[in-house]
């Protein structure tokens, strides 16, 4: 019976490695941290290597903290429904690169990095908030991108402990 499994497990190494990968548990976690007005090409830098790790199978999860929550925070001096990530146009350059990336025509890729980050929810991806941060920085649940779930501590904590890969923007 051990034989006939192992042989099993080995067949479907081979046969399914991308199911394998996908399902092994190993998770890709981005913590975004870093604020738009202080540096733009960090925090738009965060979709792009997401959707690269989620397309190798890994679980992404993406967690805004410190001045990083400002970008998906909606509204600002004038109110409204936008965030700083709403307001931040993809160049035309990148938004070609990602038909390749993404496999569909221009016209569907996203115009703006809120709208990058909404569809990587939609394709799996877990986002987070740093609810402490969120109350340091005046921001309520309500004026946060809904597609964000705020969080607290002890599982933020969780998300940093039992992640493969690490990375901070």
């Amino acid at each position: 019976m051990k034989r006939t499994a192992y042989l099993l497990l080995i067949f479907l190494l081979f046969v399914f490695p991308a199911q394998v990968v996908a399902e092994n548990g190993k998770t890709f976690l981005i913590h975004a941290k870093t604020s738009l007005e202080l540096d733009d090409a960090q925090i738009c830098a965060v979709p792009n290597v997401a959707w690269a790790a989620h397309q190798e199978g890994y679980k992404v999860i993406i967690l805004f903290d410190a001045s990083g929550v400002t970008a998906i925070k909606k509204g600002g001096m004038f109110g409204g429904d936008k965030s700083p990530l709403d307001k931040a146009a993809l160049p035309e350059r990148e938004r070609q690169t990602l038909v390749n990336q993404l496999g569909v025509p221009l016209k569907d890729v996203p115009q703006d990095y809120g709208e990058y980050i909404r569809f990587l929810g939609q394709q799996g991806i877990e986002l987070y908030a740093n609810q402490t941060m969120m109350l340091l920085y005046k921001i309520d649940k309500i004026e946060i991108e809904q597609a964000v779930t705020p969080i607290g501590l002890k599982k933020m904590v969780e998300l940093l402990e039992k992640r493969n890969v690490y990375v901070a923007y």
